[in-house]
């Protein structure tokens, strides 16, 4: 950025060059740097991109909507009103490390709690002379299970 904009305040909110200065890489998808006049909209004004959440909360005639009356009406008023998508405070990559951290201490918590809490065996496994008693029982061949035949009943 070779050039530098002024930051402005209208009505306490930042202009759209110094939001693009105090951000150049979280730019809107939708936006370019030159709109095009829509021929759909004839003579209606074309309004900027700019969400009504951007807005100060007072000094409106519809406070809950952040409007003057008569005011125009954006193209995508779905979107931009106070009823549309929140606007995010968090950088994405700062809302994934932060994810991720409680993921991890979760996950992190619930191995402690298995490692911790699980009590130890009260008694010891029993032990069998003669390699488990493998002779005594018929030996590892007689204790196989038995393969299921079918029968075909008719």
């Amino acid at each position: 950025m070779s050039s530098t904009v002024p930051l402005r305040l209208t009505k306490g909110v930042l202009s759209t060059a110094a939001r693009r200065q105090l951000h150049p890489l979280r730019r809107l998808a939708s936006t370019s740097a030159v709109q095009e006049k829509d021929p759909q909209l004839g003579d209606y004004p074309q309004l900027p991109w700019q969400s009504s959440q951007t807005l100060p909360p007072r000094g409106w005639w519809d406070q809950p909507m952040r409007r003057n009356f008569g005011d125009p009406v954006p193209e995508h008023e779905e979107v931009l009103s106070m009823w549309g998508p929140d606007i995010s405070v968090v950088h994405p990559r700062t809302a994934l490390f932060q994810f991720t951290l409680a993921a991890s201490a979760f996950v992190g918590f619930g191995f402690l709690c298995s490692y911790m809490l699980v009590p130890e065996r009260s008694t010891v496994p029993r032990e069998y002379p003669f390699s488990g008693l493998v002779k005594e029982l018929g030996g590892l061949e007689d204790n196989k299970a038995r393969e299921e035949t079918v029968d075909d009943e008719e």
